[in-house]
Order: C-alpha cells, then sequence, then structure tokens
C-alpha cells in the first residue's frame, strides 16, 4: 500500500533553515504530484508548497515564496522542502501529500490521494 513518511523535522532558532524529506514506497512516484501542507495547532491545515510529476513547474504560497523551495528526485522517491529564514509563524506539523492531478486544486487538500503522518517543526528562540 502507498506509504509516504517525512523526517528532517525539529527546532530551530528565528532565521534558520530546515531541510524537509518525504519518501514514498508503495506508488509509482513520478506518476504523482507532490504537495507539502501545514498545520498548527488550532489551525487549519494550509497548503505550502507544489510540484509537477516531472519537477519541472512548482507552486507557492505567498507566506513562504522566496523562502522555501520544493524540489523532487524521482529516482529516489523523494520530496523536498528546503526551508530558510524561518519565522516563529512557520511552526507547524508538516506533512507531504500525492495526488495524479496537478491541477488549480492542488491547494487543497481534497485534491490529494496519499498522505503522510507529518514531522513537527518548531521555531523558537
Amino acid at each position: 500500500q502507498a506509504q509516504l513518511v517525512e523526517s528532517g523535522g525539529g527546532l530551530v532558532q528565528p532565521g534558520g533553515s530546515l531541510r524537509l524529506s518525504c519518501v514514498a514506497s508503495g506508488i509509482t512516484f513520478s506518476s504523482y504530484a507532490m504537495g507539502w501542507f501545514r498545520q498548527a495547532p488550532g489551525k487549519e491545515r494550509e497548503f505550502v508548497a507544489a510540484i509537477t510529476k516531472s519537477g519541472g513547474a512548482r507552486s507557492y504560497a505567498d507566506s513562504v515564496q522566496g523562502r522555501f523551495t520544493i524540489s523532487r528526485d524521482n529516482a529516489k522517491n523523494t520530496v523536498f522542502l528546503q526551508m530558510d529564514s524561518l519565522k516563529r509563524e512557520d511552526t507547524a506539523v508538516y506533512s507531504c501529500a500525492a495526488t495524479p492531478r496537478y491541477t488549480s486544486d492542488i491547494y487543497y487538500p481534497h485534491s490529494y490521494d496519499y498522505w503522510g503522518l507529518g514531522t513537527q517543526v518548531t521555531v523558537s528562540s
């Protein structure tokens, strides 16, 4: 069965960087667009970034544009989220997700078929 496993979260000071990874198994990874979402306590899950099946196009939330970079390695069934210039408001559980369709609905959780359990990112001094 499909499984997505995130790693790379942790505690970082404001202005610092983290690189999240998400390894997929049980799916043909190159047939899926991939997304990253996050959820802070008491808030709804929100879109962070997405990347097409080939990696040729990317989308970002306005709140992370210019600070976060999504990438993928189809040979390793892995999608990455490089997070730089982190802010306290970036604190959340970050989850990766897979969808066979990269459309205008890429920003919405309901468009994704498979989800990881998430990794905690805490930005604090």
